[in-house]
């Protein structure tokens, strides 16, 4: 999916809600302002407008999520005009008939019929106009600025390709930016486009190529963080995870890696703002009494800050130091003694290192050392489940299957974390962070931290 359209399907939300708490403020104003004038208002004193605007608020909420059941918020559902307007048109009607079921149950002295019917058509013409306005903004935004515009490698030599340059071409509202067209899917020269001028998105319009340079190339993409398109005559069992798209008349088919996507984004995301504000608030007082004790121990910091990545950008990892100051200054020569992992993957790691502090032998026990990372959890440097966050120099050691890691946000903790990740080979790191990643889900991430917080307190494997 397009940022802008994820974005746009974002906003929806909030303007159906407030369009139509003005759809029931406009009821109630025609109701005692102009019918008024034939036909004395009879309800004033039983209603008065800040009554009214209380239950046009509850009503309100209460439309937008049937909207959201009648699948009017789906990310991955693309409707014109009348199919819109037609699902709105029969999901305001559901809502009010739960309306009318309430206040029949209630028998609650409620005698204007205007004013529930009238809201009813209201709603319906506020929502369409505001989403209508929200289309026409949001074409002229991407015509105008290329707001939320995908620059597109073509690849394809048939009828095809053609007809899809063209469209993309003749119609910029689309949001697709055609910046090179191939005709053939050279590997070496897909990557050379993706990195100079850069591209947002891959499609393939011609599928015949061979199976195993199409596979390549999907991998590629997924490595790269670009979308992958095809046109869907082929291969779609690539993956489990793909969304359906057109242009013009041909249909595209759009492949994941991950099943994190759309509303399942912004849930994992708020979920992230509200527990990591959760966490640093009730884990005040530890904060306190570790930088205490850190700083009274030895010289120096009481956090370091180290250079991670977190899809394919890098940022500071935020922890309690818990060695000596200036650390780092002996990883060279403590590497050359050699690595304690058994299976001598691209991670270095050593137990019972020199540099560890006493304190620090304290908080890495109980992981302790590592609460800080809730901060880089509120900006946004990572999520509170995901991969295990890997540092720069050892990324550019990975094979290409490793690099499959690199597809979300890294995780405070993961599914390595959760199951014991000090003694585990790394192949088996990278399929554990592979399965979550390709089985992402609300209950996946649950289940994670809560086995996190048990083995918190009963394992104590960390280095």
């Amino acid at each position: 999916m397009k940022k802008g359209d994820f974005i746009f399907n974002i906003i929806r939300v909030p303007a159906d809600f407030l369009m139509l708490i003005a759809g029931g403020v406009l009821t109630y104003l025609v109701r005692t302002e102009i019918l008024d004038q034939w036909r004395p208002v009879l309800f004033g004193p039983q209603l008065p407008f800040d009554r009214f605007f209380g239950l046009i608020l509850a009503v309100s909420v209460l439309f937008v999520a049937v909207y959201a059941v009648s699948g009017l918020y789906a990310m991955k559902l693309r409707m014109t005009v009348p199919q819109e307007a037609v699902r709105i048109m029969v999901a305001s009607s559901a809502a009010m008939m739960v309306v009318i079921l309430a206040i029949f149950v209630r028998a609650e002295a409620f005698n204007s019929r205007f004013l529930v019917l009238g809201y009813w058509a209201m709603a319906i013409g506020a929502v369409l106009t505001g989403r209508l306005l929200m289309r026409i903004i949001y074409r002229r935004l991407t015509v105008r600025y290329d707001l939320g515009a995908h620059r597109v490698l073509l690849i394809g030599n048939d009828d095809v390709a053609a007809r899809l340059a063209h469209t993309m071409r003749s119609d910029p509202s689309l949001g697709y930016r055609v910046v090179r067209t191939l005709t053939d899917p050279d590997i070496a020269a897909v990557v050379a486009i993706i990195e100079d001028p850069g591209v947002q998105e891959v499609i393939l319009a011609s599928p015949e190529y061979p199976a195993e340079r199409i596979v390549q190339l999907v991998e590629l993409c997924h490595e790269r963080h670009v979308m992958f398109k095809f046109v869907p005559n082929i291969y779609r069992t690539l993956t489990t995870h793909y969304d359906v798209d057109s242009i013009g008349h041909i249909p595209l088919i759009q492949l994941r890696r991950t099943a994190l996507d759309g509303w399942g984004r912004v849930f994992k995301r708020a979920t992230d703002i509200v527990g990591s504000i959760g966490a640093l608030v009730a884990l005040a007082p530890v904060f306190a009494v570790v930088a205490f004790a850190i700083k009274w121990e030895t010289e120096g910091p009481v956090f370091v800050r180290l250079r991670r990545m977190s899809r394919s950008r890098e940022f500071d990892l935020l922890k309690f130091r818990s060695m000596i100051n200036n650390a780092h200054e002996l990883n060279g020569y403590l590497r050359a003694l050699g690595n304690d992992r058994r299976d001598g993957g691209p991670l270095w790691k050593m137990k019972h290192d020199p540099r560890v502090t006493g304190v620090g032998r304290v908080i890495r026990k109980y992981r302790i050392d590592e609460f800080p990372q809730f901060w880089n959890v509120l900006r946004g440097d990572m999520s509170l489940v995901g991969p295990r966050p890997h540092q720069p120099d050892e990324i550019a050691k990975y094979e290409r299957h490793h690099r499959r890691v690199l597809a979300i946000k890294s995780g405070a903790t993961g599914m390595v974390q959760s199951s014991g990740a000090s003694d585990m080979p790394f192949e088996e790191e990278v399929a554990l962070d592979t399965f979550y990643i390709e089985n992402w889900s609300w209950w996946l991430d649950a289940r994670i931290i809560a086995k996190t917080v048990v083995r918190l307190f009963r394992d104590r494997s960390a280095v």
